[in-house]
């Protein structure tokens, strides 16, 4: 038979030079490891080798045992030393003085003598049950500073991003065909490189396209290859983009760019998945998975009769619409500190940070070309900067535009409440406690109106 799990009980100080009381106060804790000082030095040593959670503090210590001098130096140093400790202090000298000046000085809570141990009790219960919340808070907070990385690369504090993100694992593996939509330099190829690097195809290759970077009568040859003697200068038989990507992943950039005879010999891959290079005469079968992306309307296209529809249908299996920058509440400054950082180090390390007020601008501004518009401001900003820190100047933005509010105010009140909750979480790299400090609002409230607004990791 197995033992029983031992669970180390929590620790509790208790700095007292009344003999008989400690007695009696080790007696009535039993739920804890009790450990006793009786002057400010043994508090002090035993605050720094065992970690005392909570701590009840006499300030009637010798030297000075009628007086409160050696009762808050110990305080003091405690709370220097380990500024989470809960700190309940005691005395009978001037009580009420006492309690402000240690309340004031960062103690837990005071309570007077002579000593009611069961209400004492419930103080030092309280005390640990607080020490036990804020640890588990920190720990929180610091899976959110490390939880800002999905897809393994993308960088994101935003609701709506990581929506995105999961469905895209969740898509990964089934070998449908994913169409991303959104605006240019909002990461369409770093989300298709996701798609790959989550699925089982991660072991092949990955290859990406640029459908409107080619000339039209190149695209044809660069995508299906072509055979030795094919056409003017096919001197040696070439695999196309498709061929190349078998087993792994083919991401069509810009896809909405394919010419319309090019549309129905890429539709035969995907109905058929065989090709036929250029001048060949044997189909070759393929196993490529098909990414697109384009920031066109295809369904205005395949109105217009430049997009086939029955293409449309082959690529667009799963549909994910990205957001535009502007859309994602807080990742303007995020990713402008991890820019910063990357190009600072590579180009001018005398770089540190940003001045005050530029992390505002960065999050009031439009961003019409988006993440890629970012980085670029960055780029030029951290290469031509005088100083230390790149300023709203040196980004070179100007003042912000209409915030275009709701009419309705319950719902303009929100939309305000979720974008300054997001900045101040972006400006204070997701630690809550600073971001509760910059919003002027309490933790309580800050973890209360992250549940609310459905902002939490």
């Amino acid at each position: 038979m197995n033992a029983p799990a031992h669970f180390p009980k929590p620790r509790l100080l208790i700095v007292e030079d009344d003999e008989g009381l400690q007695r009696q106060l080790r007696w009535a804790y039993d739920d804890y490891e009790v450990l006793v000082a009786s002057d400010r030095n043994a508090a002090v040593d035993l605050v720094r080798s065992a970690e005392p959670a909570v701590v009840t503090l006499d300030l009637g210590l010798p030297p000075d045992p009628d007086g409160v001098t050696e009762g808050f130096a110990a305080l003091e140093t405690i709370l220097t030393l380990k500024p989470d400790t809960k700190v309940i202090v005691a005395s009978g000298h001037g009580a009420r003085e006492s309690a402000l000046r240690a309340i004031a000085s960062g103690a837990y809570d005071f309570y007077q003598k002579p000593v009611d141990i069961d209400q004492l009790g419930l103080i030092v219960r309280r005390a640990f049950q607080l020490h036990e919340l804020e640890g588990e808070n920190r720990r929180l907070e610091s899976k959110v500073g490390e939880d800002r990385t999905v897809l393994g690369s993308m960088i994101t504090a935003a609701p709506e991003m990581t929506k995105v993100a999961r469905t895209i694992e969740r898509v990964a593996n089934t070998d449908v065909s994913v169409m991303l939509l959104g605006a240019s330099g909002t990461g369409k190829e770093l989300l298709a490189r996701g798609v790959h690097r989550t699925s089982r195809r991660r072991g092949g290759g990955f290859v990406a396209i640029n459908c409107a970077a080619i000339p039209e009568n190149l695209l044809e040859a660069e995508l299906f290859g072509y055979e030795k003697g094919a056409f003017t200068g096919a001197i040696k038989t070439t695999e196309g983009k498709i061929e190349l990507a078998h087993g792994g992943t083919l991401f069509l950039d810009e896809v909405g760019d394919i010419p319309l005879p090019l549309q129905v010999k890429l539709l035969r891959f995907l109905q058929e998945r065989v090709i036929e290079r250029i001048g060949g005469r044997r189909p070759i079968p393929v196993d490529t998975r098909i990414v697109c992306a384009t920031h066109q309307n295809l369904e205005e296209m395949i109105a217009a009769g430049s997009f086939r529809e029955d293409l449309y249908y082959r690529l667009a299996e799963i549909v994910v619409r990205i957001p535009s920058l502007a859309e994602r509440h807080g990742d303007p400054a995020l990713l402008a500190k991890h820019f910063l950082a990357r190009f600072a180090a590579e180009m001018n390390p005398q770089v540190k940070g940003f001045a005050p007020g530029a992390l505002s601008a960065i999050e009031n501004w439009s961003w019409p070309g988006n993440v890629r518009e970012l980085e670029n401001r960055l780029k030029r900003a951290v290469i031509m900067a005088d100083g230390k820190l790149i300023t709203a100047e040196d980004l070179d933005l100007a003042a912000p535009a209409a915030d275009g509010l709701p009419v309705n105010l319950k719902a303009a009140r929100e939309t305000a409440d979720r974008a300054v909750i997001r900045k101040a979480l972006a400006q204070t790299d997701g630690n809550i406690s600073g971001a509760a400090k910059l919003l002027g609002i309490s933790r309580p409230t800050l973890y209360d109106l992250l549940k609310q607004y459905g902002l939490q990791a």
